[in-house]
């Protein structure tokens, strides 16, 4: 059976995840330059070693607030785009066998149904695991 790792972090109260291969680094949230008219879930620009990162605030992104950045906040820097996700804090590494993933139900607190590829049951709370892929399809990525 194949094993599943997930980098898992917060927003608000919600334990999130995104599959760790998809996962470059994280970050500290470094200077973010504003975008003008951008979005509002384009946070803005940060130089992370020389290249430029499209900054998500992921707060907006699912429906929710906009985020405070904090000493705990981080940047979630995509593998395979050049953008970062602002999170309140960052948890652990989960791993799993992939059977353990269920699909996930039509809401997950206020977290749009279209943005959850599954949830992972967890001792003692709900790991709900996003798809990168439609959090980056509606923004033209």
């Amino acid at each position: 059976m194949a094993t599943k790792q997930f980098v898992t972090f917060r927003i608000e109260s919600d334990l999130l995840g995104i599959d760790v291969l998809r996962v470059r680094e994280i970050s500290r949230i470094l200077d973010i330059t504003p975008v003008p008219e951008a979005p509002a879930y384009v946070r803005g620009l940060v130089n992370l070693r020389g290249q430029t990162l499209t900054v998500f605030d992921l707060g907006i992104r699912l429906g929710l607030p906009r985020r405070k950045i904090t000493e705990e906040s981080h940047n979630v820097v995509l593998k395979h785009h050049p953008v970062g996700l602002l999170v309140d804090s960052i948890g652990n590494i989960v791993q799993c066998d992939e059977l353990e993933v269920e699909q996930g139900p039509a809401n997950a607190g206020s977290i749009e149904e279209k943005f959850i590829e599954g949830v992972l049951k967890l001792e003692d709370e709900l790991l709900v695991i996003l798809h990168t892929g439609k959090l980056l399809e509606y923004v033209g990525l």
